[in-house]
């Protein structure tokens, strides 16, 4: 790619995560509502490729799209229990904001970061058992209809249909990356849950890299790791993006540790 992908967002876990993993690969312009600390910065990266600005802006975001080939969206409030108003102004509005700036600017792709949240309520008391599992059944594909768990998951949801309304259109490919539960070094402690939907720094890196590279028009894609157990599947992001995910959350055990041969169907040794 000849010109810069503008990462909104660039100082949250996920901007992080991606930065480190492939900031070497690419030309970037980071944006951010707070400055970024210099060892943040991927090597060739300065203070110049830096815009300190919120998605709430409008002639700040079309400024920072202005000159680049590709935008990685990440920037809005991440809380799962952030309030309306929060959830409208910064994810509704300034994801549409940046979608509407990209196709002014004549890029060609926008990644939106939406989120596990987005299909959040498919869990409930009686099939959780049941999603757990190393089968194929039950996996949610992104062909089922959205089901938020949270005011914030309502906004993934609205930011997925943005993509698809620019990118029917307005002719933009749009890649919507539904994000697991992203940890650094192991999956998080809680097991079937929170390894079920694990996705590590280094899987996270290469499936932004793919959704940079691969040819596309409109995707819904799980983010998560290559888990025994997961109840999002992965097929299509392999099929359409090529991701090669190389983590496992099996190969750990409860506490975070590699599990050793003790450990039988998955379940962390005792």
């Amino acid at each position: 790619m000849d010109e810069p992908v503008l990462l909104t967002g660039a100082g949250g876990r996920v901007g992080r995560a991606i930065l480190a993993g492939i900031g070497e690969a690419y030309d970037w312009r980071l944006l951010d509502r707070e400055p970024l600390s210099a060892d943040a910065l991927p090597a060739g990266v300065t203070d110049e490729d830096v815009v300190v600005a919120d998605v709430t802006d409008d002639e700040a975001v079309r400024e920072a799209v202005e000159g680049v080939g590709a935008v990685i969206h990440l920037a809005g409030d991440p809380r799962p229990n952030a309030p309306w108003d929060s959830v409208l102004s910064n994810n509704i509005d300034g994801t549409q904001r940046v979608f509407a700036a990209a196709v002014d600017a004549g890029v060609d792709r926008v990644v939106f970061a939406s989120s596990n949240h987005a299909v959040g309520a498919y869990e409930t008391d009686e099939r959780t058992p049941d999603m757990y599992r190393t089968s194929d059944e039950y996996r949610l594909d992104g062909t089922e209809l959205p089901r938020p768990s949270n005011l914030y998951g309502v906004s993934k949801v609205a930011g997925e249909t943005l993509g698809r309304y620019y990118h029917d259109h307005h002719g933009l490919s749009v890649a919507c990356v539904r994000i697991g539960n992203l940890t650094e070094g192991h999956p998080p402690r809680e097991y079937e849950r929170g390894q079920a939907m694990w996705l590590s720094h280094g899987d996270c890196a290469h499936l932004f890299d793919r959704c940079l590279l691969a040819e596309y028009g409109y995707e819904i894609v799980y983010g998560i790791s290559d888990n025994d157990r997961k109840y999002y599947s992965i097929e299509r992001a392999r099929e359409v993006l090529g991701y090669d995910p190389q983590d496992n959350s099996a190969e750990y055990t409860f506490d975070g540790k590699p599990r050793d041969d003790s450990a039988v169907d998955g379940h962390p040794s005792q």
